[in-house]
């Protein structure tokens, strides 16, 4: 009976990726897709009209995102169970998602019976986060954190602001931005602003629009 059925929704702002996935759950017997969705707006909006068993999230979409949608959906409905599901396993995503209150982690280029296991796990009430996933997770925790300040400095290095431009943008002297940045660069473990910028782009800490 399809009352006995896991109820999905499937949130991911590229049609291809998206529709593959409710392809492929909708040949499971006891699954089925209810609703899909491009963005985290929807996603919450969603969720509010179906009450799905499980949401599949994506992290990066327009409008809003996965760790905001997460934040959302869980506030209004603290029993929700979610699974992100990203080509992302930068520490810090990975961080962001699980603080939100996602229950698992999940890779895009896993292979599918992981994600039918995991829908299983999670509906059942337990985290679904695979071994590589966790291992990153691990290094984020051992890592130093940021101060607010500094992943604000942080992301103006990235996109390529110089020291000068930095203090104008938080009216601080140069010299305080040239201390925050080596604070930053001892945290991360990296020797310059370049590897700093680009550190912080794999780990997630800074996204570009």
């Amino acid at each position: 009976m399809s009352n006995d059925k896991i109820r999905i929704i499937v949130i991911d702002d590229q049609a291809v990726v998206r529709q593959g996935f409710v392809s492929l759950i909708n040949t499971v017997a006891d699954m089925e897709v209810v609703a899909e969705g491009t963005n985290g707006q929807q996603a919450v909006e969603l969720f509010r009209e179906h009450r799905p068993d499980i949401v599949l999230m994506d992290l990066r979409m327009p409008v809003m995102g996965g760790v905001e949608a997460i934040k959302a959906i869980k506030r209004e409905f603290p029993a929700a169970r979610l699974v992100v599901l990203t080509t992302f396993d930068g520490d810090e995503d990975i961080y962001r998602s699980l603080q939100a209150g996602a229950q698992g982690y999940l890779l895009k280029d896993m292979f599918f019976e992981e994600l039918e296991d995991a829908i299983r796990t999670v509906r059942a009430g337990g985290r679904r986060i695979p071994g590589v996933v966790a291992e990153r997770l691990a290094e984020r925790v051992g890592g130093s954190n940021l101060t607010g300040r500094e992943l604000e400095v942080l992301e103006q290095i990235v996109r390529g602001k110089s020291n000068k431009e930095i203090a104008a943008v938080f009216r601080i002297s140069e010299a305080t931005v040239k201390s925050h940045i080596n604070s930053i660069l001892s945290k991360l473990g990296v020797a310059d602003r370049t590897q700093a910028a680009t550190t912080a782009l794999q780990r997630g800490i800074v996204h570009l629009p």
